[in-house]
């Protein structure tokens, strides 16, 4: 039997009294809203870095055509063991975009024409905020990094990460890599589907360590960031072998995305040379010279590659 006390404070540790019973009895599962993160005193000496968790909302998909409407960032200090041992104040804005806001997208985001009127985005602040960075990390980096890339030049110094996708979330036992999922899967919950308050569910989420390999979920992230990946190109190949490569992981690179128009793979460097020799044998049928583009953090996710 719980023992109830009285006052705002044991009212809370009744409450996480009775979460802790209901979670030991095996029939109950309860998940805790998202809280600020406690600062962490660093061990003396130790290096940390600073890292930026971003997130846009905007008027559609597309990078060339489309408008940022809010954006978020949130600076953490971390170790490179991935131990997260501080947040900092966030930078947030609203802006108006040249078109009125899609009903779709209002639904989507909760963002009216209302909300954004008047509002601008200053890019130069935005630069300032982003400038001190060692890594710029956002759930779904390739979509985030595109539209930044444009409003502010300072992304495209950077080293990003994806949380979404650097992270071999199923490993770990989760189903899916949407965020929301990712977060209810570490048993907390949070308002959703804006910008600064997926930023925070994002450093939250990369604190804490994962459940089967007991790592720090940032320190994965941190680990695959590192690797460099190498960029095939299936230049020219043949149409009606299309859905073998597509089968096979390849993305096509569409017109307007500022590169070759083909089929590639992204591919570590374990794999590069099988990943060449399948194209030689089952796709060209010959010896074929095939561009190939190493990748690092520094340009992974960016339009420009």
């Amino acid at each position: 039997m719980i023992e109830c006390k009285v006052g705002p404070q044991n009212l809370v540790e009744n409450l996480e009294a009775m979460a802790r019973t209901l979670e030991a009895s095996g029939a109950y599962r309860v998940l805790r809203r998202l809280t600020p993160h406690v600062a962490i005193e660093p061990p003396a000496g130790l290096v940390t870095r600073q890292g930026l968790v971003v997130d846009v909302e905007t008027t559609g998909l597309d990078a060339a055509r489309h408008e940022i409407i809010e954006l978020a960032m949130v600076p953490f200090n971390y170790g490179l063991d991935g131990q997260i041992y501080a947040v900092g104040e966030p930078f947030h804005g609203l802006r108006q975009p040249s078109e009125p806001i899609s009903a779709e997208i209002t639904s989507i985001t909760g963002i009216t024409d209302e909300m954004v009127a008047g509002h601008a985005i200053d890019p130069a602040a935005v630069g300032s905020f982003a400038a001190g960075a060692a890594l710029v990390i956002a759930h779904n980096a390739a979509f985030d990094r595109g539209f930044l890339e444009r409003f502010c030049e300072t992304f495209t110094t950077k080293a990003w990460a994806c949380s979404m996708s650097q992270v071999d979330w199923a490993q770990e036992g989760h189903e899916g890599t949407k965020l929301a999922y990712l977060v209810a899967g570490a048993g907390f919950f949070y308002e959703r589907h804006r910008a600064m308050n997926d930023c925070l569910a994002v450093v939250a989420l990369l604190g804490t360590r994962l459940p089967r390999s007991g790592r720090f979920a940032l320190a994965e992230l941190l680990e695959q960031a590192r690797k460099p990946t190498w960029r095939i190109w299936a230049e020219n190949s043949p149409f009606d072998l299309k859905d073998i490569l597509k089968a096979r992981g390849y993305r096509w690179n569409a017109e307007g995305s500022g590169s070759l128009r083909a089929w590639y793979i992204d591919v570590d460097d374990a794999h590069r040379e099988a990943e060449v020799a399948f194209l030689k044998a089952e796709i060209y049928g010959r010896e074929i010279d095939l561009l190939i583009r190493r990748i690092d953090a520094y340009d992974r996710f960016s339009d420009r590659c």
